[in-house]
């Protein structure tokens, strides 16, 4: 590598001039990696580069001088490296980084072998007869909570061993979108019974709600009086339409108490600070997303089987039910009395994940280190 440092781009793909950062994590994923590659000294700049047609603006929900954003066009000549995360470059574009030297790096961080999975099986178009897979990546770099279930996938496709990179978070988009909540969207302890929350988007079988219901009837069993109501959010579609959730539901006694509710979707900061004070969560094959550091980061006892961050919340293994009860049961006992320990303790954990730590810089640098001294396919 020459001593000259690094101008590197990461794609997004807009769908709208002011499209919310809360549609999903991946626009999130950019600006924070960015922010982390910034931290560098290998690095002179970052641009977010839009692959779409949607025109770049004041719209858009973050700040374009500290995250500077631009179409592919406008920085195509002036890129060292393109990462390739939230919007995907055509063969013509691949070809011409490729003729100035640009290295092509990407950057996975979605379960897409469960979605291929389930598109395959189940008849739920993804692709189509027009999927482009590029051929021409010099890295594939894989977050850790997918290298597990993806991995694999990845590098069959993209013809690039894949190497798994840190995980980078920051609570900037969560503290601005709470910081009209009360208490800045911080828990704190309440009299009274408590309000237990399921929060799973319920999109496939990564990330769904069952087990998380079920751990909430085992401590209802046990204990009834400490538990006001459950709710379970993104589910609304399934308490009407699924007739096998609905006869599942009619099981519980929780539910045949009237103390569970099924509503749609619901923006996570609000929804903590109004509705909720203990957390349950389950996933398959997804050990880590910002879901949790959010419920984590603003204090919220999360009772979660995620064992990438097993050093957070209330952790139970695997899909041991009885387990997740009992550590829904020590946060009903223990969580009030200890909770600013508790919230100082999840935000000390959480540093490994924020883009100025120096062993997440040191790992992203010895990353452009190794792209940077490889052959360009």
């Amino acid at each position: 590598m020459s001593t000259a440092r690094l101008r590197i781009g990461i794609t997004i793909g807009l769908r709208s001039v002011d499209e919310s950062l809360w549609v999903n994590g991946i626009k999130q994923n950019a600006v924070f990696l960015a922010e982390a590659l910034k931290n560098s000294e290998l690095v002179a700049s970052v641009t977010l580069v839009n692959t779409t047609d949607v025109p770049i603006t004041q719209a858009l929900p973050w700040d374009l001088r500290r995250w500077p954003t631009a179409s592919f066009d406008a920085v195509k000549d002036r890129l060292d490296v393109l990462i390739e995360l939230g919007g995907q470059i055509d063969e013509t574009q691949t070809s011409y980084l490729k003729s100035r030297g640009t290295r092509l790096v990407s950057y996975c961080c979605g379960s897409e072998y469960v979605h291929a999975m389930e598109s395959i099986l189940f008849d739920k178009p993804l692709w189509g007869y027009n999927l482009f897979i590029n051929p021409r990546y010099d890295a594939v770099w894989v977050i850790p909570q997918v290298a597990s279930n993806s991995g694999g996938f990845f590098s069959t496709l993209r013809r690039q061993p894949t190497l798994v990179v840190p995980f980078v978070w920051h609570p900037m988009f969560l503290e601005a979108r709470s910081v009209a909540l009360q208490n800045q969207g911080v828990y704190r302890a309440k009299p009274g019974p408590r309000r237990l929350s399921v929060m799973e988007p319920n999109l496939n079988v990564v990330k769904f709600c069952l087990y998380p219901i079920f751990i909430a009837e085992e401590a209802f069993r046990l204990a009834p009086e400490r538990i006001a109501h459950l709710h379970v959010t993104n589910s609304e579609h399934l308490a009407k339409n699924s007739k096998e959730f609905i006869v599942l539901m009619n099981q519980l006694d929780i539910v045949r108490a009237r103390k569970a509710i099924f509503l749609s979707r619901y923006d996570t900061p609000v929804f903590l600070s109004e509705f909720t004070d203990i957390v349950i969560s389950h996933q398959w094959e997804n050990a880590l997303n910002y879901f949790y550091l959010e419920v984590c980061w603003q204090g919220y006892p999360l009772v979660h089987n995620a064992h990438l961050c097993a050093d957070l919340g209330y952790f139970y293994q695997g899909n041991d039910v009885k387990a997740g009860c009992a550590r829904v049961l020590e946060a009903l006992e223990g969580q009030d009395g200890g909770s600013n320990a508790y919230l100082a303790r999840q935000r000390r954990q959480i540093g490994r994940y924020l883009p100025h730590n120096p062993d997440l810089i040191q790992s992203y640098e010895t990353l452009l280190l190794r792209l940077m001294a490889s052959p360009i396919t």
